[in-house]
């Protein structure tokens, strides 16, 4: 029952989305609330939360994984921080957004792949072992690959404090992570069980973070709407096409191309939103109102991402793989993240 509402992640989202839209004042606590304990953003807490319980789902075995299949983690982390950034930065420039929406365009675009990938990839019969690995890696490749890219891509627009957004990447998502596979590895019964709810959860908490963001951004949204929809559609697009094509070129086979192609295609828009809404973010913009667009872009990805991603699934899900694209050895883990 738990893997099943999972898999609905998508329903889950635009239904979220759009109780947010209509009735706002439900998910303003989201975005507006604290930690009460360390007086940190809620929206951080939760994202750590998430990250907290993707660590819980790996072992040190899933790290040795990445030197059994190292040419597709690779290329497919090469693709996530190439492909998208690019699309990113030549969206924001080709559509001459306003600076809060291009920061926030080019900060999700270098985000890693999210955890709901794994969720698709499973059910697009894609190389599920693959997608988990490659969810790992790019997520650890971030905690630097982020700051920089962003600092660098948006740089023309503000002046990223890439040290400030290394610290965001290190205490939201690299401490949760190694927390969680510490714990693991530890007290392996007890997150064995926690481990059954946490995809689960995480969506749910993604959900929570997107119709926050859509609550308190309503009215810039409503401004921005058209060219908002059309950008995020474009980058997403470009990210599911190009990984599906690129890999094509270099040989991959079937299952792998799908996993690679949803990987690029779906960020983690929850962590785009999460550091777009810190204040040390926000600080390095001239006026409040471009400081509260940047955060919109992450929260139409994570509704975009997971609708095209269950699109596809779900033809992909209908065609067999051709007996020379089988999948690797390593295609049998059969945990979604």
């Amino acid at each position: 029952m738990i893997q099943r509402l999972t898999s609905l992640f998508a329903l889950w989202t635009v239904l979220g989305t759009a109780w947010a839209w209509f009735i706002p004042d439900h998910f303003l606590w989201v975005v507006d609330g604290r930690f009460r304990p360390f007086g940190q953003p809620l929206i951080s807490v939760l994202l750590g939360v998430i990250m907290l319980g993707m660590g819980l789902t790996l072992s040190l075995d899933d790290f040795r994984r990445i030197a059994r299949i190292p040419k597709c983690v690779a290329a497919g982390v090469a693709l996530q921080f190439t492909v998208m950034p690019l699309a990113g930065i030549g969206i924001a420039t080709g559509f001459a957004l306003e600076t809060g929406l291009a920061v926030g365009l080019i900060l999700v675009s270098c985000c890693p792949g999210g955890t709901a990938s794994n969720v698709v990839a499973y059910l697009a019969r894609a190389n599920l072992a693959l997608s988990v690995t490659m969810t790992m890696a790019s997520t650890l490749v971030a905690v630097v690959a982020t700051p920089v890219l962003t600092g660098w891509l948006a740089g023309k627009y503000v002046e990223i404090d890439q040290w400030n957004l290394f610290v965001n990447m290190v205490s939201i998502v690299l401490v949760p992570v190694i927390a969680g596979v510490m714990l693991n590895r530890y007290f392996p019964n007890a997150t064995a069980r926690i481990a059954i709810v946490s995809p689960l959860a995480s969506v749910l908490v993604v959900v929570l973070i997107v119709g926050g963001i859509i609550a308190a951004s309503k009215p810039l949204i409503e401004t921005h709407f058209g060219v908002l929809l059309l950008a995020v559609l474009l980058l997403h697009l470009f990210g599911f096409g190009l990984g599906y094509l690129i890999t094509r070129l270099l040989g991959f086979g079937e299952t792998e191309r799908r996993t690679i192609s949803i990987e690029v295609g779906m960020q983690n828009s929850g962590l785009g939103s999460s550091l777009a809404s810190t204040q040390g973010f926000a600080a390095q913009f001239s006026t409040p109102m471009q400081a509260a667009l940047a955060p919109v872009p992450s929260a139409i990805s994570a509704v975009y991402h997971v609708v095209i991603g269950s699109f596809l699934a779900g033809i992909w899900r209908r065609r067999a793989v051709a007996p020379d694209a089988a999948p690797t050895a390593a295609a049998g883990d059969p945990r979604p993240v």
